[in-house]
């Protein structure tokens, strides 16, 4: 989607300045976005309280992956109005690409909560974005984790072979009549036993974690998190109910998949879902957070 905004009256703004915000616009739609970055700074140097603007050329810096001039454009358009629905968003983007994902999942937070409040449509982007982020935060969360068990089987290894190392350099027991040879024999087959162990089970936790996706079939087709509490319509479809009923009240009664009619009463638990959901997150609690 472009998020491009037109809607402003020379009443509200000003000629000259919606003049030079319609060239940007332009521009933009070309994709020739330094040009349309040029009409909506001259634009502000002629009004800096118009936050759609600051939004526009945040679009354009988002374009042309300048993160940083991003947020610069964001938080300029927030002074002037803390909720508004595009700056949280366009914000939650640049946060995302520099790696800030708790900042970037609490602007995605914001944004939504706006769009509700305000009656603002933004289709599943707002949702999906969320989701892109909370999926990228998990990843870089597991190649840390990852690095770190990396990190402890090679020095659990060591400290083993150390250990078999040391043992062998001492006499053994006065009680076990063996000749050093067999000695040490017995001793590196027993630290073989041990270290074998040891790869086993960090292998494990790796195949465990290689199976760390959510399927599909348990989230929502609206929101695409996992459901708390699924419904299912005359259809055959199964929604989250929170994203279902607002989508009625919201969009039109009809069901967001198939374009048949439906309406709230005729939403059922789906009780068999919710037992598969559960299920899944007792053993998955990684998911929570997912």
């Amino acid at each position: 989607h472009y998020y491009i905004t037109n809607n402003l009256s020379n009443m509200s703004i000003g000629n000259e300045v919606l003049e030079l915000k319609q060239q940007g616009n332009k521009f933009f739609s070309q994709r020739s976005y330094e040009e349309a970055i040029s009409c909506y700074t001259k634009a502000l140097l002629k009004n800096d309280k118009v936050t759609t603007i600051y939004t526009n050329r945040a679009l354009c810096y988002l374009k042309l992956e300048l993160w940083d001039r991003v947020l610069r454009d964001c938080k300029l358009a927030l002074e002037i109005d803390k909720m508004m629905t595009k700056a949280h968003f366009f914000m939650g983007q640049a946060l995302t690409e520099l790696g800030k994902f708790d900042e970037a999942i609490a602007s995605y937070t914001t944004a939504i909560e706006s769009a509700k409040a305000r009656k603002e449509h933004f289709g599943d982007d707002l949702h999906q974005a969320l989701r892109r982020t909370k999926k990228k935060k998990l990843h870089k969360e597991e190649e840390k984790r990852m690095s770190e068990e990396i990190e402890l089987q090679t020095l659990l290894t060591k400290l083993l072979i150390d250990d078999l190392e040391r043992k062998k350099t001492l006499e053994p027991p006065d009680d076990e009549v063996v000749e050093i040879d067999k000695h040490n024999e017995d001793l590196e087959a027993k630290y073989t036993k041990y270290l074998d162990t040891l790869n086993h089970l960090f292998s494990e936790l790796d195949d465990r974690r290689k199976k760390r996706e959510v399927p599909d079939y348990l989230c929502g087709k609206i929101s695409f998190e996992i459901m708390k509490e699924p419904v299912i319509t005359p259809s055959g479809v199964t929604y989250e109910r929170s994203d279902l009923e607002e989508h009625l009240q919201r969009v039109g009664h009809f069901d967001p998949l198939t374009r048949v009619p439906l309406k709230r009463e005729k939403l059922t638990p789906n009780l068999a879902m919710k037992e598969v959901i559960e299920h899944f997150l007792e053993n998955n609690p990684w998911a929570e957070y997912y």
